[in-house]
């Protein structure tokens, strides 16, 4: 049998599993003040988007209020509307930069729905091809992505700040 080692990997299994963890990443990304090294790819009025460190295909990005709320119940319309907006932009960066064969947007609202920070609401987009559940995903439980996170933070903030000032 063949193996192939993540010990990257080890990180996410053992602490954003955690259930005593009690920081939210998000705010975390937040109060850094650095945003390349906390890998947020651009910032709105309401909302932000950031890159999944441990993401499901390459481009996988999160919008984010800033606001820490666990609910939409718990939004104004003005951060859900910009949220929206920040999906949209994503949408055509995936487009313009990655040529998916579709997408996922969506979220996971509590604990139960799987969410893996139940705290602070988020919205999942990422880009799919055909044929990216491949047999290292369903066998081996490991990913392999074509492109690193530096590199997938530069292409998505150049993409976002360039539809910005469309």
């Amino acid at each position: 049998m063949d193996y192939v080692w993540s010990p990257w990997r080890y990180k996410y299994i053992s602490e954003v599993h955690d259930d005593k963890q009690t920081e939210c990443i998000f705010c975390e990304a937040l109060a850094r003040n650095d945003d390349a090294a906390a890998l947020i790819v651009y910032r709105g009025k309401k909302n932000f988007v950031i890159l999944n460190r441990y993401p499901y295909t390459s481009g996988h990005v999160m919008i984010v209020p800033y606001a820490h709320v666990a609910q939409l119940a718990l939004c104004d319309a003005e951060t859900l509307a910009e949220m929206m907006q920040l999906a949209q932009r994503v949408e055509k960066a995936f487009v313009a930069n990655y040529k998916p064969d579709g997408m996922n947007i969506g979220m996971n609202l509590g604990k139960a729905a799987g969410a893996g920070v139940a705290g602070h609401l988020h919205l999942h987009a990422l880009p799919r091809w055909f044929g990216d559940t491949n047999f290292m995903t369903v066998t081996g439980e490991t990913r392999v992505h074509p492109e690193d996170l530096h590199t997938t933070l530069e292409r998505m903030r150049k993409a976002l700040n360039a539809s910005s000032a469309a």
